[in-house]
């Protein structure tokens, strides 16, 4: 099985003690998500058309 490879979010800024996610985008159907502070904890995997679903509603802002 192919690991995932995590990137911490462009949005987390340089401070090692601000809370931020980190995403994986190397496996074409999953998307995985864990908080930074905890990178051997749980790990959230979405589908890629979840995520981008998810991604689109960030962007609204009918609130």
């Amino acid at each position: 099985m192919t690991e995932f490879v995590f990137v911490k979010s462009s949005y987390s800024g340089g401070d090692a003690g601000q809370q931020c996610v980190e995403v994986a985008r190397n496996i074409p159907t999953t998307i995985a998500v864990r908080d930074s502070k905890a990178p051997d904890g749980p790990i959230l995997q979405v589908t890629a058309s979840a995520w981008a679903a998810f991604a689109v509603h960030l962007g609204d802002d009918r609130g």
